[in-house]
């Protein structure tokens, strides 16, 4: 086991709970791990939106890559990257997708069912456990499942579900579980002692904040898109009111916090 698959293993077993900003490139990955991060985990939706994408795999998995090899190259912390469905339709062809993902670095994904079937994810985690180990890499599957997210159930019929998935994509090999849009606290406390994995959640409206998720027995807790988004709508916001009056004020109110970027990205 490499050093960084190990630390990030490690990282879900706690005693804290993993808390994970998403980046989208290799400065944001730096001004992340500069904040304080403990680990790394891309944003599918912010690394397509910052190279003029929109998601759901319309990036090219080439750009993916790159992107990740960069992210790793500038930062000292594990890094996990989003691959949302695998960009792959068959279990086979995730391999080769998983060779380069490895290969440029990466200790975990993230993998969705979307709107696929649970044994098609089931297949996928298993052919990318197999190759990850072939590179060498104990690689840490976060298998997301949208029951939730997509309203695929609704009421316990949902947590059924999930739960049912969960468990085969545990039996497949997956390392933790993945819920978005689940933000109910008497679901989250069912649910964490029947999955026998470690749970992840996104951050959400109505989400209880990290200390209470942590005494519910949550594992990771996800940014997602949401800080990628607040960026990008933030540039936008400063973009018009630059063209509309050209007043270098609108780029110091309120004045940034961040003076130093320059030095951040100094690589020791």
């Amino acid at each position: 086991m490499s050093g960084n698959d190990k630390l990030f293993r490690a990282l879900h077993a706690g005693p804290e709970l993993l808390i994970l900003p998403n980046a989208w490139d290799a400065g944001s990955a730096r001004v992340i791990e500069s904040a304080g991060a403990k680990a790394i985990a891309t944003s599918s939706a912010a690394v397509a939106w910052a190279h003029g994408y929109p998601d759901g795999e319309f990036l090219p998995f080439d750009i993916l890559v790159s992107t990740l090899r960069e992210i790793v190259q500038a930062v000292h912390v594990p890094v996990s990257a989003d691959i949302e469905a695998g960009y792959a339709d068959k279990p086979g062809d995730i391999d080769d997708r998983i060779s380069h993902i490895v290969g440029a670095g990466a200790v975990g994904i993230n993998i969705e069912d979307g709107v696929g079937t649970p044994d098609l994810l089931c297949a996928k985690i298993e052919h990318a456990k197999t190759a990850a180990a072939r590179a060498g890499v104990d690689l840490w599957v976060n298998a997301r499942t949208d029951v939730l997210l997509r309203g695929l159930a609704r009421g316990e019929a949902a947590f059924g579900e999930t739960l049912h998935r969960a468990a085969r994509y545990r039996d497949a090999g997956a390392d933790s579980i993945f819920v978005p849009a689940l933000i109910d606290e008497r679901t989250i406390a069912r649910l964490v002692p029947e999955l026998g994995l470690p749970l992840n959640l996104l951050a959400w409206s109505g989400l209880p904040d990290a200390q209470h998720l942590k005494r519910l027995g949550v594992r990771r807790l996800s940014a997602g898109a949401g800080v990628g988004k607040i960026a990008l709508n933030r540039t936008y916001v400063l973009a018009r009111a630059f063209l509309e009056e050209g007043k270098a004020e609108v780029l110091n109110d309120p004045p940034p916090e961040l003076t130093n970027l320059n030095d951040m990205m100094r690589r020791g």
